[in-house]
């Protein structure tokens, strides 16, 4: 997957940057929303063998993917669809949608806080949480919550690579390696 980061970056970099001369912060919402449905389009199994095709054109190829598109699809996103269409890098869809969206958040001092319990948290609980977190981090943060009844208790939290640890695993984990010492 590596490759792919790599193949992703500068094809991210270079719709980011043409969103950026934008004045509306809207625009890397709308950009945002539209990389993401073209990702889900191009995992599409239907999709990647279309693009194979040597009898369907890139032309016909991008109206079909972006009439898959709910909303409609912006200049900028336009244009990169059919230079990565043209290159080839269909594959590299999903990989540049997911680097669109880390700019966007570093440009917009946000982080994706990936909130790990061994039980499900209700809406309360995270919005008593987030500013906490907010303060230790940093950031804004957006969070995703992720069950993982493994943790026993407590929650695990990761924003980019930092990690804040308070499950009943981690403290188990902890005594454990003291008491071998």
């Amino acid at each position: 997957m590596a490759e792919l980061a790599t193949i992703a970056r500068p094809y991210a970099e270079a719709i980011f940057e043409a969103v950026q001369t934008k004045p509306a912060a809207d625009a890397l919402e709308q950009v945002s929303r539209a990389l993401d449905a073209l990702a889900l389009v191009a995992r599409d199994s239907q999709v990647r063998s279309l693009a194979g095709d040597p009898h369907l054109s890139i032309e016909r190829l991008e109206e079909l993917m972006l009439a898959a598109v709910p909303q409609p699809a912006g200049t900028a996103v336009r244009n990169m669809l059919r230079v990565v269409l043209e290159n080839r890098r269909l594959a590299a869809l999903p990989a540049i949608a997911e680097q669109f969206h880390r700019l966007k958040d570093a440009a917009q001092q946000r982080a994706e806080a990936v909130i790990s319990s061994a039980f499900a948290l209700d809406p309360a609980q995270i919005d008593e949480l987030l500013p906490a977190l907010e303060r230790k981090f940093g950031c804004k943060l957006y969070p995703r919550v992720e069950i993982d009844p493994s943790l026993i208790g407590g929650i695990r939290v990761a924003v980019g690579d930092e990690v804040l640890d308070t499950s009943v695993r981690a403290r188990l984990d902890s005594m454990r390696i003291a008491l071998s010492a």
